[in-house]
């Protein structure tokens, strides 16, 4: 450690540096050095730190300094460790320090020195902590028992000594044990107590007691005390029933109870012993009346007594014990209960069973296995007798048939078997007396079967409906047997139950004779069948007839051609007109072709539809009962798709039916409104077709959107060269004439708006065309899907003439002043020739090929139209 200070360093601590001893083994606050503390004039307040043992060499914490009044201070043992000379360092070097209240510090030294002191001898290893506990057998020879081992702390000699000195025990120089004779259990004391002694040769001495015992040996041979060696015992003891106390004594145990152990040698399940006490016991069950005891009833024990569990002297005795016999078992009849038929009308004295042929009693003793039979008893016993022999005979005649007998099947007879010898059951059967000792004789009665089975009727006839489900059941045909009891009776069908299509087409339960239908019955096939059921008792049989009237029933649907169809009409069409011309046949297997209605269910708004006639014919047409506004919003559906719902009422039918059923047939019909064309009137004749098309693909067909697009703008760049081809021919060949004709056909200004007529084309793409329609201006059939719209003309239809197409549009411009095609016709002020040059190019429209051109006249006009068919085959709707 270093110490700083304000002051400089002084003569503090009066008396050090110094040098002091102690001795070893000093306890706590023994002085060890004393010394004081001078101050200077200026330390007027004292010590401001008081003298401290700042670090020893070694470190030890075995010293401390406590004052003694005023400036006087001393160095004392701690105790914490305490000084051992003989383990620890010889000195210490104290470094104490004291510091004034002016600064002034001082640090000295102080050197113990450890002195020896002479200690006791100390015992070690277990006489150190304990009393030694010594054993020796008992006829050992002289011999070295124990060996004391103790210490002296200064390494002196020692020596060793032994109290009581009449103990037949000595001890040696080396601290060694000796016994000094040959010990007798019997005769010397069981345990001695020796004090041993160890001295220093300054006569310093510990003293440790030894404790030592003598073992007894067994050198004597036990003998029984027990003299009966023949035992006798009933057989079916209870386990734990006692049978001898075999005794014995040992004579090494003198007069304290012999501590003996028994033990049966031979090997026997029947008896055990108690290895403590030698009771005989029994163990298991002791059945004189089985084998081997039934033969040989003794058995013979071998006794053995141990005056040690293993390794000690033993003695060995034979003793036995006679099994004898007890009436313990009832006599026995396998089977116990006996079943015999007897046929109805056995004649009396008719031998049954013998049961003593049955029966027996295995007790051994021949006075305990005899036995006798009595008591015949039970409902109907009077028809039969127990004789002397144990023979059962009948003696009365049994009729099942006759209604004076009881009707029993089964009589049961009771029959008691009894030990003429006093029984002993309690232990082994303790409820034999009240059942054990019953035979049951169960006699049943054989019936004969004499009679044929009669079917309650000759014949059957059952009515059935022709729409009775498969499965139902239509009847039952039952017969009855006069045989008691009741034979069972078995039906099956033997001939007839089929047709040309079914094999079996009535089924018939084996038991119960339920008649049911296994294929659907049909009037218009057959009316009638005829089939022949068979009754069995399994030994004699009858036949029956059974007749099947089926019963027409309206049961056929009708069936409406055609049941799904698309249809176009123009918006202004007129009331009362029939639609495009279509009309629905119809047929009926069951119903007359007078007796169909017809209904339109669903979609039918604001009921513009209707059917003409609605009833007494099979065929009708399709009428448009009230016109289209679109106008004022009464009409905002532009197709329609109507639900038609055909019934055949059977108005006309007189023919006999199990009631009255109505079926109805279905057709669907698609309407699409095609509204009126927009037309815009410009100075120069032009006629302009625009196609839009809407494409639906497949979400799989990702390379049709991209094969499209790079199509269309492939197109519109050749149409574009071509137009400035068009443009720049136009103007060097024919210059212009005057405002009244000249034409822009690209961003031209005018000063009066140029009016062209539009017509759209809407197409749809897709690969599948679930309906069809008849186009209302070409008269063409045309294929299309309902979910996309996609169109095209159906195979196999030629198109109409051109003078048809323009008679079609004439007629459709007069009702409505709109071109059929979808392009406004030309209002009254403009002159003929734009009249003519319009149907001209609606005619041009109306034909079905792949594309048409058409070179302007002298004004200059020029119409073009191209019609694209889609990937899957569709076509441009007509505009």
């Amino acid at each position: 450690h270093s110490f700083s200070s304000a002051g400089r360093r002084s003569q503090l601590l009066q008396g050090l540096p110094a040098t002091s001893t102690v001795e070893e083994n000093s306890a706590a606050g023994v002085a060890v050095y004393n010394f004081s503390v001078t101050l200077s004039p200026l330390a007027f307040e004292g010590i401001a730190i008081l003298p401290t043992i700042v670090n020893s060499n070694p470190l030890t914490e075995a010293f401390d300094i406590e004052s003694k009044g005023g400036l006087e201070f001393r160095v004392i043992t701690t105790g914490n460790p305490v000084l051992d000379y003989e383990t620890m360092p010889k000195s210490f070097d104290l470094q104490i320090f004291v510091e004034d209240t002016t600064g002034r510090t001082d640090l000295n030294i102080l050197t113990i020195h450890i002195t020896d002191k002479n200690e006791h001898p100390v015992f070690q290893g277990n006489m150190a902590i304990e009393t030694v506990m010594i054993y020796v057998w008992e006829g050992t020879p002289p011999e070295r028992i124990y060996q004391v081992d103790a210490a002296d702390p200064e390494n002196a000699k020692l020596k060793y000594s032994l109290l009581p000195a009449t103990a037949p025990f000595s001890i040696k120089e080396s601290g060694a044990i000796f016994s000094t004779k040959e010990f007798d259990y019997e005769k010397d004391p069981h345990s001695y107590f020796l004090n041993i002694t160890v001295i220093d040769p300054d006569g310093l001495n510990s003293t440790r007691t030894v404790n030592i015992n003598i073992i007894n040996i067994n050198d004597e041979r036990p003998y029984f005390t027990t003299k009966q060696r023949i035992y006798r015992i009933p057989e079916e003891q209870n386990p734990g029933t006692r049978v001898a106390n075999i005794t014995a004594k040992d004579p090494d145990d003198g007069d304290s109870p012999s501590r003996l152990f028994y033990s049966i040698q031979s090997s026997d399940r029947h008896f055990s012993i108690n290895p403590a006490t030698g009771e005989l016991q029994v163990a298991g069950r002791i059945d004189r009346d089985a084998l081997p005891l039934r033969l040989h009833p003794n058995i013979s024990l071998v006794v053995r007594v141990e005056d040690s569990p293993s390794s000690g002297h033993a003695r060995e005795m034979e003793i036995t014990i006679v099994i004898e016999d007890v009436n313990d078992n009832p006599p026995e009849c396998n089977p116990s209960a006996f079943r015999k038929e007897a046929n109805e009308n056995t004649a009396p004295g008719t031998f049954l069973v013998d049961l003593r042929n049955y029966c027996k009693d295995i007790d051994a003793d021949p006075s305990n296995n005899q036995f006798i039979f009595t008591g015949l008893s039970g409902f109907g016993s009077n028809n039969f007798a127990l004789e002397s022999t144990g023979r059962l005979v009948m003696t009365g005649t049994i009729d099942l048939e006759n209604p004076d007998n009881p009707g029993v099947e089964v009589y049961t007879l009771t029959v008691r078997v009894q030990d003429i010898a006093h029984p002993n059951y309690s232990s082994k059967y303790p409820f034999y007396i009240s059942f054990d000792n019953i035979i049951y004789i169960y006699i049943r009665i054989k019936p004969v079967n004499e009679f044929f089975p009669v079917f309650q009727n000759l014949s059957y006839v059952f009515r059935v409906s022709e729409i009775t489900k498969v499965g139902s059941s239509i009847g039952r045909v039952r017969a009855i047997d006069k045989d008691w009891p009741p034979n069972v009776i078995t039906y099956s069908i033997v001939a007839g139950a089929g047709t040309r299509d079914y094999t079996n087409i009535f089924w018939i339960s084996p038991t119960k004779g339920d008649v049911r239908i296994l294929a659907r019955l049909d009037y218009e096939t057959t009316q009638k069948h005829i089939f022949t059921v068979h009754a069995s008792d399994q030994e004699k049989s009858t036949t029956a007839s059974v007749t099947v009237n089926v019963l027409e029933v309206n049961d056929e649907e009708p069936v409406c051609s055609p049941n799904f169809f698309s249809l176009q009409i123009p918006v202004n069409l007129a009331v009362g007109t029939n639609i495009n011309g279509f009309r629905i046949e119809c047929q009926d297997r069951d119903s007359d072709p007078r007796s169909f209605r017809y209904f339109i269910n669903e979609g039918n708004e604001n009921s513009h539809f209707t059917f003409s006639p609605s009833a007494g014919s099979n065929t009708s047409h399709l009428i448009l009962a009230s016109r289209f506004d679109y106008e004022s919003g009464l009409d905002t559906n532009w197709v329609y798709g109507l639900h038609v719902h055909i019934t055949d009422d059977n108005l006309v039918s007189a023919r006999d039916k199990t009631t009255h059923l109505t079926k109805t047939g279905t057709v669907t019909l698609s309407i699409r409104v095609i509204p009126n064309p927009t037309t815009v009137t410009t100075t120069t004749p032009g006629f302009t077709v625009v196609t839009r098309r809407e494409n639906l693909y497949s979400p799989s067909a990702w390379y049709v959107p991209f094969v499209v697009t790079l199509g269309a703008l492939l197109l519109l760049g050749l149409l574009g060269h071509l137009g400035l081809l068009l443009l720049t021919r136009l103007r060097s060949c024919c210059p212009p004439a005057g405002k009244a004709h000249s034409t822009s056909l690209i961003n031209a200004p005018e000063k009066k708006k140029s009016k062209k007529e539009v017509a759209v084309t809407m197409t749809k793409l897709n690969t599948i065309f679930d309906g069809e329609a008849r186009d209302p201006v070409t008269g063409r059939v045309y294929e299309f899907n309902t979910r996309s719209g996609a169109r095209r003309w159906k195979k196999g239809n030629e198109p109409l003439q051109p003078v048809l197409a323009m008679q079609v549009m004439s007629s459709a411009t007069e009702h409505s002043g709109q071109g059929v095609g979808g392009a406004e016709a030309p209002s009254k002020k403009e002159p003929s020739e734009k009249r003519k040059e319009l149907t001209a190019a609606a005619k041009l429209a109306a034909k079905p090929s792949a594309e048409q051109s058409e070179t302007p006249g002298p004004a200059g006009l020029r119409v073009q139209k191209k019609k694209e068919e889609s990937e899957n085959g569709g076509l441009s709707s007509p505009a």
